[in-house]
Order: C-alpha cells, then sequence, then structure tokens
C-alpha cells in the first residue's frame, strides 16, 4: 500500500473490536434498504465489530430471542438488487410504550449492543432518538428489577444512534435524496413511457395518482421527467380558478396536435383552501368540461415494488458504511445523528434538527403557508418546482418578451440518454426569454454545411422521454470548418450557442474560443452542458447519460450473477465502455457487488491480478459460489479482456470456470433514466438562463460582442453546486491524451467497493465525520444552487 500523507485521517485507526451494532429496518420499505443493510454489516465486521441483524424492526426488538442475531459477511449476499428489506418491517405499537423500550434495552444488553444503526423514516429515527435519550434510565430500571447485573449499567452505559432515511416519498429535510426515492421514480417514469404510447393512439388523456401523502417530490419529478401537462402537489396547490385554467390548458394542447395529456396527482393534493383533490376528481372535470377520453391509473405499490436503481444501491452503500464509521468515532456527547446526501457529499446531520424541520414542513402546510412549505423541503424541491413552472406552460405571444436574439442549440460527440431533454429544456426556456431558437443537425459537421433551422414550442413536445439524440450528432471538431461555421454563424445572425455533448463538445468550445482572434463571429456567448455515457468531462462530477449507461450495466450485471447463481463456481468478466474513464466500470462495480474493477486510473498489474484469483478461489470455498469482475475497455493496452479471462480460466481451473461479456453499444441506448431526464432539463433550463444575461450585458451599439474568456463556460455540477467555469480555465485540470479530467471524485469511492468485496484497504475519511447543521436557505440561494 503507497505511503500515505500525514495529514489524511484514515479509518484503520478506527477499531469495532469488543463493539456490537444492530442494524434495523422500520416503517415503509424501500428500494435499497438491503444495499444499506449489506455496507452496514460489511463494514462493521470489517473493523472487527459484532454486526446483529434485528427482524422486523423495532417489534423484534422488543420481542427478542431469534428475532435479533449475530450474522457473517455470508448473511447479506445476494441481497444488493432485492427490493424491499430481507431482514422485515414493521409498525410497533409495543415500543411507543415504556414498558416496550424496557423489553428493547434488555434484549439488547444481553446481547451487548449499544450500537443501532435505523434504517426508516422520521418516525423510525425520532423512537431511536427517544429510546437513546432513556438508555441510562431504562438500563438503572432494569437493575432494580434484577433483570440485568449492576455491572451491565456501568459497561453498556451510552446507547449510540446512526440514522438513515429509507422512504421513497423523499420527504426528509436534509437530505438531497433518500433511499428508494430514484427506484421509485424508476418504476413511475417506466409506467408512464408505457401508457403514452396507448394514450398516443387512442387521444387519450391519463389521470396518473402516484404516493406522497405529505410530499409531493415523486409527483413534481415525474411530471418533470415525462413533460406532464400538469401536476398537484401538497406544497404548491392551484391558485382559484385552476379547474377552467387546466381545461384551457389541455384544449390548447390538443389543438396543436398533441394527442395526449397526462396529468400527474400525488395523493396528497389538495387545494388552497386544504381539502384534497383526488384523481377521481380531475378526471371527471375533465370529462365534464372537456369530454375528453379520460383514464385513471392508481401505482399503488408498485413505486414501492422491483430492484433498486443504481443510483440507491450506491447511495445506500456509502451512506451504511458512513453509518458505521459514524458509530465508531460516537461519542457519549455526539448527538444521534443521520447520514444523508447533499449534492454529491455524505454529510451527517443531528437527527433532531431534521425531524423537526420535517414536521414543521406539515405545520406550515396546515397553516396554508405553502411558499414556506417549498422552502423548507430544500434548494432541490425548489429548483424542481421553478423549473417546472418554466417549462410546462406556455405564455401567450403577446406576453413574451422579444430579444430578437438567435440562440443556436446543437450535440456534439456520441449520443448520451438524456440529451433530447435537455435540448427540449434549452428551446423552451429560450422561447420563454423571448429569443428565437435555432436547432443545428449533426453537430458542428452539420453547422458548417448550414443544416440548421428554427425550432418551436412544439417541435420538442415529447422529447424527454426518447434516447439518443433526435438531432443528430457527430465526433467532428470545428477546427477544420471554422471558416464555414463562421458563415453560417454570420448568414443566420446567431448571436450565443449552447453545446450539448461530451469531452469533443469541450475541445470544439475550447477551438472556437481560440479562433476569436480571427473570426468576429464566434465573439458571442457559448455555453457547454456536459452528456456522455463516460462522465469524462473535466468540471462537473457528473454528466447527462452516465446514470443511464450505469444502470443498463447494472441491470446486465444482475442477470448475469443470477445466471452463474444456477451454474455455480463461475467466474463472469465484463468490459464496460469510458475510453479511458473508469466511471462506468467502478460504480457499476459498487452497484453491481463485483469482486474486482480495472480502471485505467489505478495501475494494476500482474501480481494483481494473481491476488484476485486467489481472492476468488478462496471464496468459491464459501456458499457464495460465483464471481464477478468489470473491466474498463482501455484500462490497459497489453491486459485486455480476453488477457484477463484466459489468465483466470488457466489459473482457476478445476476451481471455477470464466465467462466473459462485452456490453458496447447497449450502454449508451435505451429511454434515459429519471435522473438523466431530470438533470438534463435543469442543467439546460440554467444554461440558457445564463446566455440571456450574458447576451444583456455584451449587447453593445445593435450588436452582440463577447470576447472575454467568461463567455465561454461549461456549466458543470461542483460537489454540492452548478458551477459556470470558463473553460480556457479548466485546461489545467483535464489530461487531453486520455480525455479524462485529473482529478476524479469518485476515485475515493475507490475503497468502499473493496471493502465490500472482502479486500483490506486503506480508506481515506479525511472528507466525513464533521457533523454539520441543517441549512436553512434563502429563496436567493435556490436560484445559485443544487440540482
Amino acid at each position: 500500500m503507497a505511503h500515505q500523507p500525514a495529514d489524511k485521517k484514515l479509518f484503520e485507526n478506527l477499531s469495532g473490536a469488543g463493539k456490537a451494532i444492530g442494524v434495523l429496518t422500520s416503517g415503509g420499505d424501500a428500494q435499497g434498504m438491503n444495499a444499506a443493510v449489506r455496507a452496514v454489516v460489511r463494514m462493521g465486521i470489517y473493523v472487527e465489530a459484532k454486526v446483529y441483524f434485528i427482524y422486523e424492526g423495532y417489534q423484534g426488538m422488543v420481542d427478542g430471542g431469534d428475532n435479533i442475531v449475530e450474522v457473517s459477511w455470508e448473511s447479506v449476499s445476494s441481497i444488493l438488487q432485492v427490493g424491499g428489506t430481507v431482514i422485515g418491517s414493521a409498525r410497533c405499537k409495543a415500543f411507543r410504550t415504556r414498558e416496550g423500550r424496557l423489553k428493547a434495552a434488555c434484549n439488547l444488553i444481553q446481547r451487548g449492543i449499544t450500537n443501532l444503526c435505523v434504517i426508516g423514516g422520521d418516525g423510525s429515527l425520532t423512537g431511536a432518538n427517544l429510546f437513546r435519550e432513556e438508555w441510562s434510565g431504562l438500563l438503572e430500571e432494569l437493575a432494580e428489577s434484577g433483570k440485568i447485573e449492576e455491572e451491565a449499567v456501568k459497561k453498556y452505559v451510552h446507547l449510540n444512534v446512526v440514522g438513515m432515511v429509507g422512504s421513497i416519498d423523499n420527504d426528509f429535510c436534509g437530505t438531497d435524496m433518500t433511499i428508494g426515492t430514484d427506484s421509485a421514480l424508476h418504476r413511475i417514469i417506466e409506467v408512464v413511457d408505457a401508457i403514452m404510447t396507448t394514450a398516443q393512439s387512442h387521444q387519450r388523456t391519463f389521470v396518473l395518482e402516484v404516493m406522497g401523502r405529505h410530499c409531493g417530490y415523486l409527483a413534481l419529478v415525474s411530471a418533470l421527467a415525462c413533460g406532464a401537462d400538469w401536476v398537484f402537489i401538497p406544497e404548491y396547490p392551484p391558485e382559484e380558478g385552476w379547474e377552467d385554467q387546466m381545461c384551457v390548458k389541455l384544449s390548447e394542447n390538443r389543438a396543436r396536435k398533441k394527442r395526449l395529456n397526462i396529468i400527474i396527482v400525488a395523493e396528497g393534493a389538495i387545494d388552497s383552501h386544504n381539502q384534497p383533490i383526488t384523481s377521481e376528481k380531475v378526471k371527471n372535470l375533465v370529462v365534464q368540461q372537456l369530454g375528453f377520453d379520460t383514464r385513471v391509473t392508481i401505482l399503488g405499490h408498485v413505486q414501492r415494488g422491483g430492484t433498486p436503481s443504481a443510483f440507491d444501491r450506491i447511495l445506500a452503500s456509502r451512506m451504511g458504511v458512513e453509518a458505521v464509521l459514524a458509530l465508531l468515532e460516537a461519542t457519549p456527547d455526539t448527538p444521534a445523528c443521520v447520514v444523508s446526501l447533499s449534492g454529491n457529499q455524505a454529510v451527517r446531520l443531528p437527527l433532531m434538527e431534521c425531524v423537526q424541520m420535517t414536521q414543521e414542513v406539515q405545520k406550515v402546510m396546515d397553516e396554508r403557508k405553502f411558499c414556506e412549505a417549498v422552502r423548507l423541503r430544500g434548494r432541490s424541491f425548489e429548483n424542481n418546482l421553478n423549473t417546472y413552472k418554466l417549462l410546462s406552460h406556455r405564455r401567450p405571444d403577446a406576453e413574451l418578451p422579444k430579444t430578437n436574439f438567435n440562440v443556436a442549440v446543437l450535440n456534439v460527440g456520441a449520443p448520451a440518454a438524456g440529451m433530447n431533454a435537455a435540448v427540449r429544456s434549452a428551446v423552451r426556456v429560450g422561447i420563454t426569454e423571448g429569443h428565437n431558437m435555432f436547432a443545428v443537425i449533426d453537430g458542428f459537421e452539420g453547422f458548417a454545411r448550414g443544416q440548421i433551422k428554427e425550432i418551436s414550442w412544439g417541435d420538442v413536445g415529447g422529447w424527454t422521454g426518447q434516447g439518443g439524440s433526435l438531432l443528430g450528432t457527430k465526433r467532428t471538431l470545428p477546427g477544420k470548418y471554422l471558416e464555414k461555421i463562421a458563415d453560417q454563424m454570420r448568414a443566420n445572425n446567431i448571436n450565443a450557442l449552447m453545446v450539448i455533448g461530451g469531452f469533443e463538445a469541450y475541445l470544439g468550445l475550447l477551438e472556437l474560443s481560440a479562433a476569436r482572434e480571427k473570426y468576429d463571429e464566434f465573439c458571442v456567448p457559448m455555453v457547454m452542458v456536459p452528456a456522455t455515457v463516460s462522465n469524462n468531462v473535466p468540471g462537473s462530477d457528473f454528466s447527462i447519460g452516465a446514470d443511464t449507461a450505469l444502470n443498463t450495466i447494472t441491470d446486465t450485471c444482475d442477470r448475469i450473477k443470477q445466471s452463474a447463481s444456477g451454474t455455480k463456481r463461475r467466474v463472469f468478466i465484463i468490459e464496460t465502455m469510458g475510453g479511458y474513464c473508469g466511471y462506468l466500470a467502478n460504480m457499476g462495480g459498487l452497484a453491481a457487488g463485483a469482486d474486482a474493477a480495472y480502471i485505467f486510473e489505478e495501475k494494476f498489474d500482474i501480481r494483481e491480478l494473481q491476488a484476485n484469483v486467489e481472492h476468488l478461489t478462496e471464496k468459491m470455498k464459501t456458499s457464495i459460489q460465483r464471481g464477478l469482475v468489470l473491466r474498463n475497455e482501455n484500462s490497459n493496452e497489453n491486459y485486455t479482456t480476453d488477457f484477463i479471462y484466459q489468465l483466470y480460466s488457466e489459473e482457476g481451473k478445476g476451481v471455477f470456470d470464466c465467462r466473459k461479456n462485452v456490453l458496447g453499444h447497449m450502454q449508451q441506448g435505451g429511454a434515459p433514466s429519471p435522473f438523466d431526464r431530470n438533470f438534463g432539463t435543469k442543467i439546460s433550463a440554467k444554461a440558457i438562463q445564463w446566455i440571456s444575461k450574458k447576451l444583456k450585458e455584451t449587447y453593445r451599439k445593435g450588436k452582440v460582442f463577447a470576447n472575454t474568456e467568461d463567455s465561454v463556460c461549461l456549466l458543470g455540477m461542483r460537489r454540492r453546486n452548478l458551477l459556470f467555469q470558463p473553460v480556457v480555465e479548466l485546461k489545467d485540470q483535464a489530461d487531453f491524451v486520455h480525455r479524462i479530467p485529473k482529478e476524479q471524485w469518485w476515485l475515493k469511492l475507490r475503497p468502499l467497493m473493496k471493502i465490500l468485496a472482502k479486500y483490506k484497504t486503506s480508506y481515506d475519511v479525511s472528507d466525513s465525520g464533521k457533523l454539520e447543521h441543517v441549512a436553512r436557505h434563502s429563496p436567493k440561494e435556490a436560484e445559485t444552487g443544487a440540482i
């Protein structure tokens, strides 16, 4: 292992020896809970703690006996891809009484458990906090009644509690995403995509009811992701007279030749008088006022079911490991905390601060202070709502500002799922801002040939759910066509440029920026939005399309693992895309529970390959008789997929046999995931608003002239924020030979995969361990803020 710098905080110093951790899931189930349970168990065992399953939530804790069982490494094998929770969850009345909590404390003490990891909603976490506060009193009472020894009271004097939020509603303040939310969105979008085809055939209106009794997150994001005509959520009731407004909008859309209407209703939707708005009520209204053929679909528990998405598996795995670290570091003075996600950062927040803020939302909604409710939900929610309002309702031409600026949009590089959602968003926001929007066909090559046309609001209807690139895209760089592109910019009077693409798009903007000295036509605001499955663009932690590709890899690995578990003693070697960037192989490995992932960024040699073979040989002696190894396509020019396959086949003779799979272009195809639709939509809207601002700043004497470095930017997500960064400044951060950023955030998660696959490794935890406070943001922050 390489020598570690002195300022790095490594968790080797944290030992769990002598500690016992109990893990339970409580309240409603959510996809990804099993991934969290698996991570807690494996990380706990890794640091030499004992780990216990507490079956059936708090009920199992109260009942004791066989409900509290010590577990081994193999106990959590093959649960990563399973929805729900394998350790069961139950609502428990007994735990709400002191009598019940006394029994629970007694059962934990008998096994020496003083560390609890609770995965559930705000009710479950509040219960855990109360239990922690009462702990010493409960022990004294148990000692007085002779149920435990006095010695035990001294030995087990403190209970440490760490929570993870498992809830498909995403209704917990303090975290951007709760475990299960992304998977529930996957289920909703699968249904919407299926319904759209039948609705188009018959010119129907569909009213979809989704879960969310107190929180409209699922309804709002699915409305954004499928371009719904109308959405009803509890936090933002429609204005008085909404019935007529909605019907006018539906009939206008029909008049524009739109063959279907989608209306999404959260189950807790209300009007401004706090009266419920039901899906049946909406349907009757449309039928009575418009006579449209209307159907209701209530999604119900479908949303809780199915396999967890790649995002939820990675989120839950990160949270599970962080939760164990938090328990190891806890002192008697540390408050119970929740491990949560802020932007791209795992953070720890005081549990009760989050719970109080979550309950406050309900309180202000009851008081009809709806703007306050939206603000309390956080930046991410507020951004979703603002973007939805911007894109869903077309204002009449007479009300639109008229800037007479022409803005062109083009796709560059390989296709990525979510590009079309980004184009739709750009076109519609541009029109709302008063610009004339132009679409360039087939990237810079098409630009040079004059394949450019004006594009209207209606032209991009229904684009969000479509994969690939409807505008067409090419990898060609503008360098050899500069004069022709300048001619086209002049002929069409293009005042700003928005480029959606991968590393080629970045290189293209650098070339156009450098050509400004020679061509005045390129002295206009230009912005790039990253879209590539490889996720290799400097200046952004995420790019559009990577999440869809990751889900494709994860789904395929699940199927392959299933086939291997039938044949036993089989190792699969799977090659992923990504050029020289190991993001897909590494994160795919984490989401699919791989034994190893070979990537270019972390050099490996024959000794490491040999160690991996030996590791798999040992694994075959246990009850888990299958292996999964991922390899990034360019991880090493000599250790090819064939070489690794042959090496494993030879070295594993008599112990396991091998198969190989090259996933290829299926990673670029398919309908975009909810994350990619949503990310593409929001990041594009922000990019166009930036263009509008720059156009105003650079318009002088009847002409746009922008030649400063900050007028050619890349909009990327960095940790917790969306930032505009001049492309020239990003040059130092890019490795142009291998087309990857020099520093990549996800490499920090690399040890996580190794730990969960039972390798001894070093894990830098400098980033974690700081208890933060729940931020109450101002409305201004939502504009600058996170995704």
